[in-house]
Protein backbone atom coordinates (compact mmCIF):
# COMPACT_ATOMS: atom_id res chain seq x y z
CA UNK A 1 0.00 0.00 0.00
CA UNK A 2 1.52 3.28 -1.07
CA UNK A 3 2.16 5.63 1.78
CA UNK A 4 0.83 9.14 1.70
CA UNK A 5 3.30 10.37 4.29
CA UNK A 6 6.92 9.66 5.09
CA UNK A 7 7.11 7.15 2.27
CA UNK A 8 5.18 6.13 -0.79
CA UNK A 9 4.52 2.47 -0.13
CA UNK A 10 1.97 -0.09 0.86
CA UNK A 11 -0.56 -3.01 2.80
CA UNK A 12 -5.70 -8.30 5.87
CA UNK A 13 -7.38 -16.02 8.80
CA UNK A 14 -6.47 -19.26 10.81
CA UNK A 15 -6.96 -20.05 14.50
CA UNK A 16 -4.39 -19.15 17.18
CA UNK A 17 -1.60 -21.55 17.89
CA UNK A 18 -2.58 -23.71 20.86
CA UNK A 19 -5.43 -21.44 21.91
CA UNK A 20 -9.03 -20.72 21.17
CA UNK A 21 -9.26 -18.56 18.09
CA UNK A 22 -9.31 -14.80 18.46
CA UNK A 23 -10.73 -14.51 14.95
CA UNK A 24 -14.37 -14.53 14.02
CA UNK A 25 -15.87 -13.75 10.62
CA UNK A 26 -19.12 -11.95 9.94
CA UNK A 27 -20.51 -13.77 6.92
CA UNK A 28 -23.97 -12.29 6.84
CA UNK A 29 -24.87 -10.83 3.42
CA UNK A 30 -28.66 -10.52 3.49
CA UNK A 31 -29.88 -7.18 2.22
CA UNK A 32 -26.41 -5.98 1.19
CA UNK A 33 -25.61 -4.65 -2.29
CA UNK A 34 -23.95 -7.10 -4.67
CA UNK A 35 -20.61 -5.25 -4.47
CA UNK A 36 -20.61 -5.58 -0.69
CA UNK A 37 -21.65 -9.25 -0.85
CA UNK A 38 -18.72 -9.97 -3.17
CA UNK A 39 -16.21 -8.31 -0.82
CA UNK A 40 -14.47 -10.57 1.72
CA UNK A 41 -16.14 -10.44 5.15
CA UNK A 42 -14.40 -8.13 7.57
CA UNK A 43 -12.29 -9.79 10.25
CA UNK A 44 -13.88 -9.44 13.66
CA UNK A 45 -11.43 -9.23 16.56
CA UNK A 46 -12.06 -10.43 20.09
CA UNK A 47 -9.74 -10.08 23.05
CA UNK A 48 -7.26 -12.90 23.39
CA UNK A 49 -7.11 -15.01 26.55
CA UNK A 50 -3.99 -15.37 28.63
CA UNK A 51 -1.70 -13.14 30.65
CA UNK A 52 -0.35 -10.01 29.04
CA UNK A 53 3.37 -10.03 28.18
CA UNK A 54 5.77 -8.28 30.52
CA UNK A 55 6.45 -4.69 29.61
CA UNK A 56 9.36 -2.30 29.38
CA UNK A 57 8.63 1.37 28.83
CA UNK A 58 9.47 3.98 27.97
CA UNK A 59 12.34 2.64 25.92
CA UNK A 60 14.23 5.28 23.95
CA UNK A 61 16.25 3.80 21.10
CA UNK A 62 18.93 6.23 20.05
CA UNK A 63 21.08 6.54 16.93
CA UNK A 64 24.39 8.33 17.50
CA UNK A 65 26.47 10.07 14.80
CA UNK A 66 28.64 7.77 12.68
CA UNK A 67 30.88 8.13 9.64
CA UNK A 68 27.93 7.02 7.46
CA UNK A 69 25.29 9.33 8.92
CA UNK A 70 25.10 12.20 11.40
CA UNK A 71 22.48 14.68 12.48
CA UNK A 72 24.83 17.66 12.54
CA UNK A 73 22.42 20.25 13.90
CA UNK A 74 18.72 21.03 14.13
CA UNK A 75 16.36 23.84 15.04
CA UNK A 76 14.07 26.54 13.67
CA UNK A 77 12.03 23.88 11.85
CA UNK A 78 14.95 22.30 10.04
CA UNK A 79 17.69 19.69 10.32
CA UNK A 80 21.22 19.57 8.93
CA UNK A 81 22.40 16.04 8.20
CA UNK A 82 25.49 14.35 6.80
CA UNK A 83 24.72 11.44 4.49
CA UNK A 84 28.05 10.02 3.37
CA UNK A 85 29.72 12.73 1.25
CA UNK A 86 26.74 15.09 1.23
CA UNK A 87 25.49 17.65 3.70
CA UNK A 88 21.69 17.94 3.41
CA UNK A 89 19.10 20.37 4.81
CA UNK A 90 15.48 19.25 5.19
CA UNK A 91 12.40 20.50 7.08
CA UNK A 92 11.80 19.09 10.57
CA UNK A 93 8.66 20.28 12.33
CA UNK A 94 9.67 18.84 15.71
CA UNK A 95 12.87 20.90 15.86
CA UNK A 96 11.24 23.85 17.63
CA UNK A 97 14.43 24.92 19.45
CA UNK A 98 17.15 27.21 18.11
CA UNK A 99 20.07 26.08 15.99
CA UNK A 100 23.48 25.58 17.57
CA UNK A 101 25.79 25.81 14.56
CA UNK A 102 26.29 29.20 12.87
CA UNK A 103 24.49 29.97 9.62
CA UNK A 104 27.75 29.55 7.73
CA UNK A 105 27.72 25.82 8.55
CA UNK A 106 24.17 25.41 7.27
CA UNK A 107 25.09 27.32 4.12
CA UNK A 108 27.66 24.64 3.28
CA UNK A 109 24.83 22.23 2.47
CA UNK A 110 25.13 20.34 -0.82
CA UNK A 111 21.36 19.84 -1.13
CA UNK A 112 18.36 21.67 0.34
CA UNK A 113 14.79 20.46 0.14
CA UNK A 114 12.48 23.35 -0.72
CA UNK A 115 8.91 23.95 -1.77
CA UNK A 116 5.93 22.49 0.03
CA UNK A 117 7.09 21.36 3.46
CA UNK A 118 3.84 19.61 4.38
CA UNK A 119 4.21 15.91 5.17
CA UNK A 120 2.04 15.00 2.20
CA UNK A 121 3.33 17.71 -0.12
CA UNK A 122 5.55 17.45 -3.15
CA UNK A 123 8.68 19.53 -3.18
CA UNK A 124 11.95 20.01 -4.95
CA UNK A 125 15.66 19.99 -4.19
CA UNK A 126 18.06 22.90 -4.61
CA UNK A 127 21.78 22.26 -5.10
CA UNK A 128 23.67 25.45 -4.14
CA UNK A 129 27.15 24.44 -5.28
CA UNK A 130 26.81 22.02 -8.17
CA UNK A 131 24.09 19.84 -9.70
CA UNK A 132 23.98 16.41 -8.08
CA UNK A 133 22.71 13.22 -9.61
CA UNK A 134 19.49 11.60 -8.47
CA UNK A 135 21.39 8.86 -6.62
CA UNK A 136 24.66 8.55 -4.76
CA UNK A 137 26.46 5.67 -3.00
CA UNK A 138 25.80 5.33 0.72
CA UNK A 139 26.68 2.83 3.43
CA UNK A 140 25.04 1.50 6.60
CA UNK A 141 27.12 -0.66 8.93
CA UNK A 142 29.14 -1.98 6.00
CA UNK A 143 26.13 -2.45 3.69
CA UNK A 144 26.32 -0.39 0.50
CA UNK A 145 23.10 1.13 -0.88
CA UNK A 146 21.87 4.05 -2.97
CA UNK A 147 20.75 7.35 -1.52
CA UNK A 148 18.21 9.15 -3.68
CA UNK A 149 16.76 12.65 -3.73
CA UNK A 150 12.99 12.13 -3.83
CA UNK A 151 10.19 14.64 -4.33
CA UNK A 152 8.84 13.71 -0.90
CA UNK A 153 12.04 15.05 0.75
CA UNK A 154 13.27 11.59 1.74
CA UNK A 155 16.55 10.05 0.68
CA UNK A 156 15.89 6.31 0.80
CA UNK A 157 16.83 5.50 4.37
CA UNK A 158 15.46 6.27 7.82
CA UNK A 159 18.60 6.22 10.01
CA UNK A 160 16.64 5.98 13.27
CA UNK A 161 15.59 2.47 12.24
CA UNK A 162 19.18 1.36 12.72
CA UNK A 163 18.40 0.50 16.35
CA UNK A 164 15.77 -2.00 15.25
CA UNK A 165 18.05 -3.42 12.55
CA UNK A 166 20.92 -4.12 14.95
CA UNK A 167 18.49 -5.69 17.46
CA UNK A 168 17.03 -7.91 14.72
CA UNK A 169 20.47 -8.91 13.49
CA UNK A 170 21.44 -9.96 17.00
CA UNK A 171 18.32 -12.10 17.34
CA UNK A 172 18.99 -13.82 14.01
CA UNK A 173 22.62 -14.59 14.76
CA UNK A 174 21.87 -15.79 18.30
CA UNK A 175 19.09 -18.13 17.15
CA UNK A 176 21.59 -20.64 15.69
CA UNK A 177 18.91 -22.00 13.39
CA UNK A 178 17.21 -21.01 10.13
CA UNK A 179 15.22 -17.81 10.61
CA UNK A 180 12.49 -16.43 8.34
CA UNK A 181 11.85 -12.68 8.33
CA UNK A 182 8.83 -10.86 6.88
CA UNK A 183 9.39 -7.16 6.15
CA UNK A 184 6.09 -5.41 5.42
CA UNK A 185 6.08 -1.90 3.92
CA UNK A 186 9.73 -2.68 3.26
CA UNK A 187 10.54 0.47 1.24
CA UNK A 188 14.10 0.42 -0.13
CA UNK A 189 15.12 -2.75 1.67
CA UNK A 190 17.81 -1.81 4.20
CA UNK A 191 16.14 -3.92 6.93
CA UNK A 192 15.82 -6.80 4.48
CA UNK A 193 19.50 -6.58 3.58
CA UNK A 194 20.57 -6.50 7.24
CA UNK A 195 18.45 -9.60 7.92
CA UNK A 196 19.77 -11.40 4.85
CA UNK A 197 23.38 -10.59 5.74
CA UNK A 198 22.76 -12.10 9.20
CA UNK A 199 21.67 -15.34 7.54
CA UNK A 200 17.87 -15.05 7.46
CA UNK A 201 15.52 -15.98 4.64
CA UNK A 202 13.66 -12.75 3.89
CA UNK A 203 10.30 -11.86 2.33
CA UNK A 204 10.10 -8.17 1.48
CA UNK A 205 6.70 -6.66 0.64
CA UNK A 206 5.93 -3.18 -0.68
CA UNK A 207 3.15 -1.84 -2.89
CA UNK A 208 5.42 0.52 -4.82
CA UNK A 209 7.09 -0.90 -7.93
CA UNK A 210 9.64 1.91 -7.73
CA UNK A 211 10.52 1.02 -4.15
CA UNK A 212 10.90 -2.66 -5.06
CA UNK A 213 13.14 -1.73 -7.98
CA UNK A 214 15.22 0.48 -5.74
CA UNK A 215 15.49 -2.29 -3.14
CA UNK A 216 16.75 -4.70 -5.81
CA UNK A 217 19.37 -2.13 -6.81
CA UNK A 218 20.43 -1.91 -3.18
CA UNK A 219 20.79 -5.68 -3.00
CA UNK A 220 23.19 -5.55 -5.94
CA UNK A 221 25.05 -2.58 -4.44
CA UNK A 222 25.42 -4.51 -1.19
CA UNK A 223 26.79 -7.57 -3.02
CA UNK A 224 24.07 -9.69 -1.42
CA UNK A 225 22.45 -10.96 -4.61
CA UNK A 226 23.12 -14.55 -3.56
CA UNK A 227 21.10 -14.17 -0.35
CA UNK A 228 17.50 -15.50 -0.23
CA UNK A 229 15.25 -12.44 -0.50
CA UNK A 230 11.80 -12.57 -2.11
CA UNK A 231 10.85 -9.13 -3.46
CA UNK A 232 7.05 -8.86 -3.65
CA UNK A 233 5.06 -5.91 -4.98
CA UNK A 234 1.70 -6.29 -3.29
CA UNK A 235 -0.76 -4.77 -0.85
CA UNK A 236 0.62 -5.73 2.57
CA UNK A 237 -2.76 -6.52 4.10
CA UNK A 238 -3.78 -8.79 1.25
CA UNK A 239 -0.40 -10.47 1.37
CA UNK A 240 -0.52 -11.35 5.07
CA UNK A 241 -4.12 -12.58 4.69
CA UNK A 242 -2.96 -14.97 1.96
CA UNK A 243 0.06 -16.06 4.00
CA UNK A 244 -2.26 -16.90 6.89
CA UNK A 245 -4.50 -19.00 4.66
CA UNK A 246 -1.47 -20.76 3.14
CA UNK A 247 -0.04 -21.59 6.53
CA UNK A 248 3.16 -19.60 5.89
CA UNK A 249 5.04 -18.77 9.07
CA UNK A 250 7.80 -16.34 10.08
CA UNK A 251 10.12 -15.96 13.05
CA UNK A 252 10.37 -12.17 12.85
CA UNK A 253 7.84 -9.72 11.42
CA UNK A 254 8.62 -6.05 10.80
CA UNK A 255 5.85 -3.66 9.88
CA UNK A 256 6.00 0.10 9.49
CA UNK A 257 2.58 1.11 8.16
CA UNK A 258 1.58 4.57 6.95
CA UNK A 259 -1.14 6.66 8.51
CA UNK A 260 -2.92 6.45 5.16
CA UNK A 261 -2.09 4.72 1.91
CA UNK A 262 -3.29 2.93 -1.21
CA UNK A 263 -2.31 -0.45 -2.58
CA UNK A 264 -1.42 -1.20 -6.22
CA UNK A 265 -5.08 -1.95 -7.02
CA UNK A 266 -6.55 0.97 -5.12
CA UNK A 267 -6.79 -0.79 -1.75
CA UNK A 268 -7.21 1.76 1.03
CA UNK A 269 -5.26 1.62 4.28
CA UNK A 270 -6.37 3.61 7.35
CA UNK A 271 -3.99 3.16 10.27
CA UNK A 272 -6.36 3.26 13.23
CA UNK A 273 -8.94 1.09 11.47
CA UNK A 274 -6.61 -1.49 9.92
CA UNK A 275 -3.64 -1.69 12.28
CA UNK A 276 -5.34 -3.91 14.92
CA UNK A 277 -6.28 -6.42 12.21
CA UNK A 278 -2.79 -6.47 10.75
CA UNK A 279 -1.21 -6.90 14.19
CA UNK A 280 -3.57 -9.83 14.85
CA UNK A 281 -2.61 -11.51 11.58
CA UNK A 282 1.08 -10.93 12.25
CA UNK A 283 0.67 -12.97 15.42
CA UNK A 284 -1.12 -15.73 13.52
CA UNK A 285 1.69 -16.10 10.97
CA UNK A 286 4.44 -16.58 13.57
CA UNK A 287 6.30 -19.87 13.83
CA UNK A 288 5.97 -22.00 16.99
CA UNK A 289 9.34 -20.52 18.12
CA UNK A 290 9.05 -16.85 17.16
CA UNK A 291 11.67 -14.23 17.92
CA UNK A 292 10.07 -10.80 17.57
CA UNK A 293 7.42 -8.58 16.00
CA UNK A 294 8.42 -4.94 15.48
CA UNK A 295 5.87 -2.19 14.81
CA UNK A 296 6.97 1.35 13.97
CA UNK A 297 4.49 4.23 13.61
CA UNK A 298 5.28 7.57 12.02
CA UNK A 299 3.05 10.61 11.74
CA UNK A 300 0.17 9.52 13.97
CA UNK A 301 -1.65 11.54 16.60
CA UNK A 302 -1.18 9.13 19.46
CA UNK A 303 1.34 8.32 22.15
CA UNK A 304 3.39 5.14 22.22
CA UNK A 305 1.04 3.96 25.00
CA UNK A 306 -1.63 3.38 22.31
CA UNK A 307 0.41 0.97 20.23
CA UNK A 308 1.95 -0.51 23.39
CA UNK A 309 -1.51 -1.49 24.66
CA UNK A 310 -2.42 -2.89 21.23
CA UNK A 311 0.71 -5.04 21.09
CA UNK A 312 0.28 -6.37 24.65
CA UNK A 313 -3.32 -7.33 23.92
CA UNK A 314 -2.34 -8.90 20.60
CA UNK A 315 0.36 -11.06 22.20
CA UNK A 316 -1.55 -12.04 25.34
CA UNK A 317 -0.75 -15.62 26.29
CA UNK A 318 2.51 -15.64 24.33
CA UNK A 319 4.80 -14.69 27.20
CA UNK A 320 7.80 -12.63 26.29
CA UNK A 321 7.90 -8.86 26.67
CA UNK A 322 6.54 -5.79 24.89
CA UNK A 323 8.96 -2.86 24.68
CA UNK A 324 7.65 0.51 23.55
CA UNK A 325 8.89 4.04 23.24
CA UNK A 326 10.42 6.36 20.67
CA UNK A 327 13.16 6.26 18.07
CA UNK A 328 15.47 9.26 18.36
CA UNK A 329 18.56 10.56 16.62
CA UNK A 330 21.24 12.15 18.78
CA UNK A 331 22.42 15.49 17.42
CA UNK A 332 26.16 16.04 16.95
CA UNK A 333 26.29 19.79 17.64
CA UNK A 334 24.53 20.17 21.01
CA UNK A 335 23.62 16.60 21.87
CA UNK A 336 19.87 17.14 21.67
CA UNK A 337 17.64 14.16 20.87
CA UNK A 338 15.36 14.50 17.84
CA UNK A 339 12.33 12.21 18.09
CA UNK A 340 11.37 10.62 14.77
CA UNK A 341 8.74 7.97 15.48
CA UNK A 342 6.96 5.75 17.97
CA UNK A 343 7.52 2.02 18.17
CA UNK A 344 6.36 -1.08 20.00
CA UNK A 345 7.94 -4.51 19.70
CA UNK A 346 7.18 -7.93 21.15
CA UNK A 347 10.22 -10.08 21.88
CA UNK A 348 10.02 -13.71 22.89
CA UNK A 349 12.82 -13.47 25.49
Amino acid sequence: MKKMRDRQRDVRQRPSRGESSAVQRDTGTRGKPAAVQDAPPRRHLVRRPGALPDERLPLILEVAPTADYALLDSGAGGKLEQYGPYRIVRPEGQAIWQRTLPAAEWEKADAIFTGDTDEEGMGRWRFPWQPLGETWPMKHDGIDYLGRFTSFRHVGVFPEQGSHWSHMEGLIRAANRPVKVLNLFGYTGLASLVAARAGAEVTHVDASKKAIGWARENQEMARLSDRPIRWICDDAMKFVEREERRGSRYDIVLFDPPAYGRGPKGEVWQLFEDLPVMADICREILTPRPLAVVLTAYSIRASFFSIHALMRDTFAGMGGRVESGELVIREKSAGRALSTSLFSRWVAE
